[in-house]
Order: structure tokens, then sequence, then C-alpha cells
């Protein structure tokens, strides 16, 4: 759970998920990715060193280039716990799709 918790405090800011959605498209460098914002390079970099200290961004090294990509680790890790209650809210409808359904019953037998 621990992972989760640093996953989704570095989801909290709207920064780092323009990030996220950024590398989506494939890996980019830190310049690459500051680009687009009104901040400064290390600004940038220091987003960046939260998203790869939550484990969603990995980092590799291609001479002197440092290039960022999503963690495939990182994502799964929150998708699987999403999926979890996705599963669970999916039970709580067809639950209530059942009691909606004998209470529609049941009026239409006192007709």
């Amino acid at each position: 759970m621990d992972g989760l918790d640093a996953q989704f405090a570095a989801l909290a800011d709207p920064t780092r998920r323009a990030i996220l959605a950024r590398l989506s498209l494939g890996e980019a460098t830190v310049n690459e990715l500051a680009d687009p914002f009104e901040m400064s390079q290390p600004a940038i970099s220091q987003h960046l060193k939260v998203l790869e200290a939550a484990g969603l961004i990995v980092r590799r090294v291609d001479g002197t280039r440092r290039p960022r990509r999503l963690s495939t680790t990182g994502i799964e890790a929150m998708d699987q716990w999403l999926a979890m209650l996705r599963t669970a809210l999916e039970k709580n409808y067809d639950r209530l799709d059942q009691v909606l359904a004998a209470t529609h019953k049941k009026k239409g037998e006192k007709r």
C-alpha cells in the first residue's frame, strides 16, 4: 500500500498528471517535457523525481540524454487496485438492480 500512497500523491499535482499524459505518447527528455510548461527545467526535474520515486516513470541512459518513460509496473499496480474497486462497485450495482427488480415485481403484483 505504501507504493499506492506515493503513486496517488504524485497524481495529485496537475503538472505531474500532464507529464504522465505526455509520456503516454512515448519517452521524452526533461527539456521536451518542460517545453509546454511555463516553469523552469529544474522545477520539471523536481516533478520527475516525485514521479520516479512513486514508481510511475523510469529513466534510461542514452549517452548524455536521460529520457523518461512510463513504468509498466507502477501503472499496473494502480490499475489492479482500481480494478478491485470497479469490481466492488459492479457488485453493488448488481445488488441494487436485483432490489429494484424485486421492488418493481412486487408493485406489479399488488395491482
